[in-house]
């Protein structure tokens, strides 16, 4: 097997590995599908042109993610804080088991969370679907986010605190709009 040959295993190795896992990651991140796709290739085009750093990497997996987290925030900053998860991927999962208003119920809960979710400022936004909706480790997403394991802890529970109110405060217009 030549050279060539073996680099193009690796790369196909390590898309296939993470490319599921990333694009979920981008699309929390994102709210968007059409995002989510031209981000997880950025993701993946930053890993091909550092492939030749792969050998001192110890984490594959969380090297990605790194690069994925910074793509995410770059998109972010791109979009100049506009609102996101309005048009997302989760007003798509639809249960046909639920009555219609078991499924109204669980649709706006799944907007007020995300909606909620977008407001926090894009680190707690991190940790929040790192930890919360991905479920990585404190390790891993610490070194994701290049950060200590207590800054992990101390960042998602000031990000659940800050999430609950804004929650809140939704559940409360949202019923103040109601009557």
């Amino acid at each position: 097997m030549s050279d060539n040959e073996k680099l193009e295993e690796k790369i196909d190795n390590i898309y296939n590995r993470h490319y599921l896992e990333v694009y979920r990651f981008l699309i929390c991140f994102s709210g968007n599908q059409n995002d989510a796709e031209d981000l997880t290739q950025e993701v993946f085009i930053r890993v091909l042109n550092n492939l030749s750093n792969i050998n001192s990497i110890n984490n594959v997996k969380t090297w990605i993610f790194s690069i994925a987290k910074h793509v995410a925030i770059d998109h972010y900053r791109k979009r100049k804080f506009s609102t996101l998860f309005t048009d997302g991927f989760f007003k798509h999962i639809v249960s046909t088991e639920k009555e219609p208003n078991e499924l109204f119920e669980q649709n706006e809960m799944k907007r007020l969370v995300h909606t909620a979710i977008s407001k926090l400022k894009p680190n707690y936004r991190a940790v929040v679907i790192l930890r919360g909706i991905n479920e990585f480790t404190i390790k891993e997403t610490a070194e994701i986010l290049q950060c200590n394991e207590s800054k992990v802890k101390v960042d998602y529970h000031r990000a659940l605190k800050e999430l609950k109110k804004k929650l809140k405060l939704d559940a409360e217009e949202v019923i103040g709009n109601a009557n």
